[in-house]
C-alpha cells in the first residue's frame, strides 16, 4: 500500500505558504500535517501537488495507493475509515472528499467515479491562513498526547518554577533553567536538543521543537510554536513560526503565522487589534481581494525567506509573500506581494540573484544548502506572482 497527501482546493487559500510548500509541509501543533498522518499511518508518504513543487516533493504511487487530503487533522476515529477504504472508494466529510482509495490520482471531478462513503466523525481542518493559529491549541494538544503517550520526560530541573509538570514534557537533550513553566491551560513541550535560557516566562499551550532556541527573558502565551532550528525573544502570544527562523530580539508577534527561513528585525511589532475591535479581513490570493476572516484578532501572514529591519511596524491582518524585505518607516501595505523590497515610503522589485544570494548565506549558517531544486522553485514563484507587483 502506498499513501500519498494531495493537494485540494484549500492549497490557494493556504497562499503565501503553500508558494514554496505542498499543504501537507505546514506545521500546526507539534508536527506538520504530513508527520501526523505518518505517525498516525505508521508509513511513509509522498506528495500529489504542483508540478514545479513536485522536484523536491516527488510522487510516489502504485497500483493500489491511498490518497489523502492532509489539510484534515488525523486522529484515530478518521485514520481507521481511511485505512478502512476499499479499491476505488472514497471517503467524504458531507460533501468534501477526506480520502480515496484507486489505482490511479484522480481529480475531483472523476471522484464521482468512485464508490462514496461517508465519514460519521468530526475533524479539524485547516482550510485558511488563520486556521493556522486559531486551532493551534486544539492541533498542539492532539501532538502532545500522541507524541508522549506511554513515555516518561526527561527530568525538569529544579532551578525552574514549574505549575502542572505532569503536563510539561523535555525530549532528551532539551535544557531549560531558571524559568517559569506554566501548563495549566495546555501543554509545554521542548523537542529534543531545545534551549529554554534563563528568566523565560512561558504559559502553555507552547511546543519548541528540535533545536529550537528561546533566548533569555522572552515573554510567550500560548497556543504558541516554535519549529525546528527556530529562535524567538520578545512577547510572542498565539502565533506559529515554521522551523529555521527567527525572532531573536524584543518586540510583539501575536495571532501570527512566519513561514520558514524568516527574519524579525529587533523591536519590531505587529498588531493583532483593531482600534475600533472590529473584524479583521485579510488579503485572499484566491479572490485577489481582502476577505473577512471573522476574528477579532488576527496579525501578520509572512511566507518563506522574508524578513524586515529594526523596528519595523505592521498593521493588523497584513499579508507578506515570499522573499519580501521590509524595512522602516511608517507601516507597509496590509498586502505585500512576493519578492518586493522596501516600507511605507514604496516598493521595487527584490530581484532574484540578490534575493538567492540571501537565501544561500542564511541556509548556510543553519548547515543547510540552497540547491537547484530551492532555486527552481522560488524563480516560479517569482514568475506567478508578478501580476502583484504594482507599486504605483
Amino acid at each position: 500500500m502506498n499513501y500519498v497527501l494531495f493537494d485540494s482546493e484549500v492549497r490557494t487559500s493556504l497562499l503565501p505558504f503553500t508558494f514554496t510548500r505542498p499543504v501537507g509541509e505546514i506545521r500546526i501543533g507539534i508536527l506538520t500535517l504530513r508527520e501526523k498522518w505518518e505517525k498516525h499511518l505508521k508509513s511513509g508518504t509522498s506528495y500529489l501537488t504542483e508540478e514545479y513543487l513536485q522536484i523536491k516533493y516527488p510522487l510516489k504511487s502504485g497500483p493500489d495507493t491511498l490518497y489523502i487530503d492532509p489539510s484534515f487533522l488525523p486522529d484515530a476515529e478518521l485514520v481507521r475509515a481511511v485505512r478502512a477504504l476499499k479499491a476505488e472508494s472514497a471517503l467524504f466529510l458531507d460533501s468534501v472528499p477526506v480520502a480515496y482509495r484507486s489505482s490511479k490520482p484522480r481529480t475531483a471531478s472523476e471522484l464521482s467515479e468512485l464508490n462514496k462513503e461517508q465519514f460519521q466523525g468530526e475533524t479539524i481542518r485547516i482550510v485558511h491562513t488563520w486556521d493556522i493559529f486559531s486551532r493551534n491549541g486544539e492541533a498542539l494538544q492532539q501532538d502532545f498526547d500522541l507524541i508522549t503517550a506511554g513515555r516518561k520526560s526527561a527530568p525538569i530541573p529544579a532551578s525552574n518554577r514549574v505549575i502542572r509538570p505532569e503536563n510539561i514534557f523535555l525530549e532528551e537533550g532539551a535544557k531549560v533553567e531558571l524559568s517559569i513553566l506554566n501548563a495549566t491551560e495546555g501543554p509545554i513541550y521542548l523537542g529534543k536538543d531545545s534551549e529554554v535560557m534563563e528568566g523565560n516566562m512561558i504559559r502553555g499551550a507552547f511546543a519548541l521543537c528540535e533545536h529550537g532556541v528561546v533566548k533569555m527573558g522572552a515573554k510567550i502565551y500560548g497556543p504558541t510554536t516554535i519549529g525546528p532550528y527556530g529562535k524567538v525573544c520578545g512577547e510572542i502570544n498565539n502565533s506559529v513560526i515554521f522551523g529555521y527562523s527567527s525572532k531573536g530580539h524584543d518586540g510583539y508577534l501575536g495571532n501570527s503565522v512566519l513561514g520558514e527561513w524568516c527574519n524579525i528585525g529587533a523591536d519590531s511589532n505587529n498588531s493583532n487589534l483593531k482600534n475600533n475591535y472590529a473584524k479583521v479581513r485579510l488579503w485572499n490570493y484566491a479572490t485577489e481581494r481582502f476577505d473577512q476572516t471573522g476574528l477579532q484578532f488576527c496579525g501578520l501572514m509572512m511566507g518563506d525567506h522574508s524578513k524586515t529591519a529594526i523596528n519595523t511596524m505592521f498593521n493588523t491582518g497584513t499579508v507578506i509573500g515570499v522573499n519580501c524585505n521590509i524595512y522602516t518607516p511608517g507601516f507597509p501595505r496590509n498586502f505585500v506581494p512576493s519578492f518586493s523590497w522596501g516600507g511605507a515610503a514604496g516598493f521595487s522589485t527584490y530581484q532574484t540573484q540578490k534575493a538567492f544570494e540571501a537565501a544561500k548565506v542564511m541556509m548556510e549558517r543553519r548547515g543547510r544548502t540552497f540547491d537547484e531544486k530551492e532555486a527552481a522553485i522560488l524563480e516560479h514563484v517569482f514568475e506567478i506572482t508578478k501580476k502583484w507587483r504594482k507599486y504605483s
